[in-house]
């Protein structure tokens, strides 16, 4: 397979990885979005490629390590990957198995004319590897997942554009931080993918901390510097954005959701879904009617058309009764 010496990086990238197979899934003028799917399990050596153009990839599932020129990080569900144009990096999955992205590719040109109109910012690219997952962009993210099967390119570009004005205006805020220790990642990213894997999986922080054979406090710190969250907060968010993408492509009850995604009753499930996602779910599934609804609850990943393993598939898109710290109060 052709390659080319990555300076960035010191070693050379490989055009394309053989783990990983992308479906581009609509497309404009400056702009593509793809589904990409990982198959990297433990031990495969980490691919190496370049950036062609701008990138900013929603983590949809699974974790990898993302090194590029801007700095290394830990990616989980809920974050957003940034590449700039002809910028080097590797992804390696020395932690866990395989991920899933839904990843938007700009030009130069059009992400130039999204600076112009973000006040503050006068320079295109970003200066960090990620933005962390945010409460802020919970709902921006479910609409992007539950709209990835559509395919419609007006919502896509829309959906493509809000999400590079808010990594370049976050990494026009952000301060460098001192990266975790690699064992301090791998202990996080065992316990996403614990939190994946079974969300009804009863787990509080002491319990977590403990798996990970180091204290609470600890423990509670790195997860946040991760992920962007409290171990809580991931495993509310994770719930919500689940049973987001179901509102929007089922047409199964409202109240049916609600318990399935582990919540004790309607009000709690209402109550924290619009404080999180900004709708109720109820105005949540109405806004997106008009092509999602009634659509089978197995139509998705597994019917993506990308092949090999998919973290999370093969089993429902929320499990019941998820406890940490009363998550469902």
């Amino acid at each position: 397979m052709a390659g080319f010496r990555c300076r960035g990086l010191g070693k050379t990238a490989i055009l394309r990885a053989m783990t990983s197979v992308s479906r581009t899934i609509a497309a404009g003028n400056g702009w593509r979005a793809d589904d990409v799917v990982c198959t990297a399990a433990r031990g495969d050596r980490p691919f190496e490629e370049a950036h062609g153009d701008f990138c900013v990839a929603a983590v949809t599932a699974g974790t990898f390590r993302y090194r590029t020129t801007q700095g290394t990080a830990m990616l989980a569900p809920g974050a957003l990957l940034l590449g700039n144009e002809g910028s080097c990096f590797e992804c390696g999955h020395e932690h866990a198995a395989g991920d899933r992205c839904l990843s938007f590719h700009f030009s130069g040109a059009l992400l130039d004319q999204i600076v112009e109109h973000l006040p503050g910012l006068t320079r295109v690219g970003f200066d960090a590897p990620r933005v962390p997952a945010m409460p802020e962009l919970s709902r921006l993210l479910a609409e992007a997942e539950a709209a990835r099967d559509d395919g419609e390119p007006a919502e896509m570009e829309e959906i493509g554009l809000r999400l590079a004005g808010a990594a370049l205006t976050h990494c026009a805020g952000a301060r460098p931080a001192a990266p975790p220790r690699r064992a301090d990642q791998r202990r996080v990213a065992e316990a996403v993918r614990l939190i994946e894997i079974d969300p009804a999986r009863p787990t509080d922080i002491s319990a977590l901390a403990s798996g990970a054979a180091t204290s609470p406090f600890h423990f509670l710190r790195v997860f946040r510097q991760v992920t962007g969250q409290t171990p809580y907060q991931f495993v509310l968010a994770r719930r919500l954005n689940l049973a987001a993408v179901r509102l929007r492509r089922t047409a199964e009850p409202i109240s049916a959701i609600a318990f399935d995604a582990g919540f004790n009753d309607l009000s709690t499930f209402n109550r924290r879904f619009k404080r999180v996602i900004g709708l109720t779910p109820a105005a949540f599934r109405a806004a997106g009617a008009g092509g999602r609804r009634g659509v089978p609850e197995g139509k998705g990943a597994a019917d993506s058309g990308a092949s090999g393993r998919i973290p999370g598939n093969g089993r429902r898109a929320v499990s019941a009764g998820v406890s940490i710290n009363h998550a469902s109060d």
